[in-house]
């Protein structure tokens, strides 16, 4: 099993770059692996023989239920040389000069050469993993050095290969984590079905994140502002071109409102697509207004219906101008985008079918708070019934923040147990 899943992550990168020569995300996930291992070698001699903390994430939605312990720990312990790596393009290009890191780096392939060279390069203290990251030569090659190996806000469920009958392989990749703290039960009891008992319910660190942004979005976009004005407006973000085919349909019936549209991929091919799918609607580009006199923004914002957000990084501070909102990727099969970024502002949020993976897609659906929809008509109903009557969102706003409180701490119990004796 060892020899078929070191193959299959050769062939995974082979595929990678055939898919490159076509698709800019691939060519990304290529290209940043050349001279990778070099590049690790030399940064790490900055490290001074200082303790190294690795954490090492998937993508950017994952490093965002890592950065609570990576702030904190850079503020209570500044001696330590902080290292994070990325699976995917998207999170490395997005946080790559992150600055509470001292080296930002894509992982190497899981392959035991590249596992050898890394982990003698960074020689870690401590090495924390992210939700879903189980990769089996890291985690056996941790274990070997005796490196205290974590992963944290992990959820598990019963379709996963670890519980099938053919998944003893991977199991193994389970076995070599010191403590594995889970958001909920049902994993810890997984867990325990396998043997595992070195299992923390400690919640998920996503609900820190997103009451540290809140709490610090004292800051004015003024073109969204500008935008929204007095009219009844809601957010829809991370969206794909399903979402957003389907959302232009919805609106179609229901006028009179505003709309901020923030795609999860901001690319010209994309944003066209979505100029295209709107071409019934008042579209300005949040671009438009760069270089543009107060006056002359303030003129266009006021006369969109629908502002789309072409850049990246802001869509987790532009859900406060919201009454609700829409979250993409529940059509697609790795399901939703964050809703705990709407959610901590009292927003009452709605997305596609595709969310089971997602406990507190499913907890906010049972409380009344999160709404799922499939087509169109079913979106339109809810968007006229919030929009033309606000006082029936009231309760499903108060839903979605005491929800949100009512899961803090997560972060809190993990560095507990973790670093200890910082």
């Amino acid at each position: 099993m060892r020899l078929l899943y070191n193959l299959g992550i050769y062939l995974y990168f082979f595929c990678a770059r055939l898919a490159g020569l076509f698709n800019r995300k691939a060519a990304l996930f290529v290209s940043g692996r050349k001279g990778l291992l070099d590049t690790v070698e030399e940064k790490m001699k900055q490290s001074g023989g200082r303790p190294v903390v690795w954490f090492h994430s998937s993508s950017v939605g994952e490093f965002e239920q890592a950065r609570p312990l990576i702030e904190r720990l850079r503020k209570e312990s500044p001696g330590k040389f902080i290292v994070i790596t990325f699976f995917s393009p998207s999170g490395y290009e997005l946080r790559r000069n992150f600055k509470s890191a001292d080296a930002v780096f894509y992982l190497p392939m899981d392959t035991p050469r590249n596992v050898r060279r890394f982990l003698n390069a960074v020689n870690p203290s401590t090495a924390i993993f992210v939700k879903y990251e189980f990769w089996y030569n890291y985690l056996l090659g941790l274990r070997r050095r005796g490196t205290p190996t974590y992963i944290i806000s992990a959820i598990f469920r019963r379709n996963q290969v670890f519980f099938r009958w053919y998944g003893s392989f991977m199991r193994k990749a389970l076995r070599a984590y010191t403590t594995l703290f889970v958001q909920n039960e049902e994993s810890r009891r997984l867990l325990a079905g396998l043997g595992i008992e070195n299992v923390v319910i400690a919640g998920d660190t996503r609900f820190d994140r997103v009451q540290a942004i809140c709490r610090n979005n004292d800051v004015h976009n003024e073109v969204v502002e500008a935008f929204v004005g007095d009219r009844r407006t809601w957010v829809a973000g991370s969206t794909w071109d399903e979402d957003e085919y389907m959302i232009s349909k919805a609106m179609s019936g229901v006028r009179g409102f505003k709309l901020i549209l923030v795609p999860h991929e901001v690319h010209d091919t994309h944003i066209n697509r979505i100029l295209n799918t709107f071409s019934g609607y008042t579209v300005l580009r949040y671009t438009e207004c760069a270089g543009r006199s107060q006056d002359e923004y303030r003129g266009l914002a006021a006369d969109a219906e629908v502002l789309v957000i072409d850049i990246v990084g802001i869509l987790s501070k532009i859900y406060k101008y919201g009454s609700f909102a829409y979250i993409g990727g529940g059509f697609s099969s790795s399901g939703i985008h964050n809703i705990l970024e709407a959610a901590i502002y009292g927003c009452p949020v709605m997305f596609g079918p595709h969310y089971d993976k997602f406990q507190e897609a499913k907890d906010l659906i049972t409380l009344g708070g999160a709404f799922s929809v499939s087509s169109a008509p079913e979106l339109s109903a809810l968007l006229e019934k919030w929009l033309l009557d606000p006082g029936t969102v009231e309760k499903p706003s108060l839903v979605c923040t005491q929800y949100v409180e009512s899961h803090l701490g997560a972060s809190d119990t993990i560095m507990d147990r973790i670093f200890k004796n910082i």
